[in-house]
């Protein structure tokens, strides 16, 4: 555990000094397919990675990804100041009320289903109004319970085809009349991969270009795995919208 401790904190410090705004901490994996593990197991994966990074970096922002109530409370208290929820509250009934509680930020994402079949044939009539009525609906369930900083994440690829992707990226303004902080997930993503046909491994250069499109289509927040990519499209992005 101690080596693996040490690998999670040296990445933290390498991603810190590529200049990360935020570190998305998780024990769950949420990939398609993949399966659910207890939020016992959850919390004893993520709090000793959160404590060893706020104890060397005490002002570093930390989010911390689960859709647990409880596994988002103790995060909290050990030290993350955000929540992020691949389910908007569906796949725990306190979660909202929990975030409310603890007034930090929440990360809202849509997903369709849940990560070990959201991606056997999803199927919307628009994914886009779909999606916009969704936020709407999230957007004032959270206001209702206290919770006043709210960012939206449509989900990429959580029970979404890749031409389903390709819509909501390309209509991605449409979001910002919800007056939110709109987060974009598109890293590495199968959407990039398959549609070059290649690795996931080999997707940085098609991972920036998509991310360059969030930007310019209302995006603030970008989650990624690559900063130093990520923050040289932001850089450039901004050039070029101050112009």
């Amino acid at each position: 555990m101690q080596q693996g401790l040490d690998g999670i904190v040296s990445l933290a410090e390498k991603m810190i000094g590529e200049g990360a705004a935020i570190l998305d901490i998780g024990g769950q994996s949420t990939r398609p397919g993949s399966e659910r593990i207890t939020p016992l197991l959850e919390t004893e994966r993520i709090m000793p990675v959160i404590e060893a990074i706020k104890s060397m970096h005490p002002d570093v922002i930390i989010s911390v990804d689960t859709y647990h109530a409880r596994v988002a409370e103790k995060a909290v208290n050990v030290g993350a100041s955000i929540v992020n929820d691949i389910s908007g509250g569906t796949m725990d009934p306190e979660m909202i009320a929990t975030v409310a509680g603890l007034k930090v930020p929440y990360i809202c994402m849509h997903i369709k289903g849940i990560p070990e079949s959201m991606q056997k044939e999803p199927v919307y009539e628009d994914v886009v109004k779909e999606l916009l009525d969704y936020f709407i609906m999230k957007t004032a369930e959270c206001k209702l319970a206290g919770i006043n900083d709210l960012i939206i994440d449509p989900g990429f690829g959580f029970g979404k085809t890749i031409a389903h992707n390709f819509k909501l990226l390309k209509q991605l303004a449409v979001f910002k009349m919800l007056d939110k902080p709109i987060l974009a997930g598109l890293s590495r993503k199968s959407t990039v991969y398959k549609t070059l046909g290649i690795s996931a491994d080999n997707a940085l250069n098609g991972t920036t270009v998509l991310n360059t499109i969030a930007l310019m289509n209302g995006a603030s927040i970008l989650r990624v795995h690559d900063v130093a990519a990520a923050k040289e499209a932001v850089a450039l992005t901004e050039a070029y919208k101050n112009v």
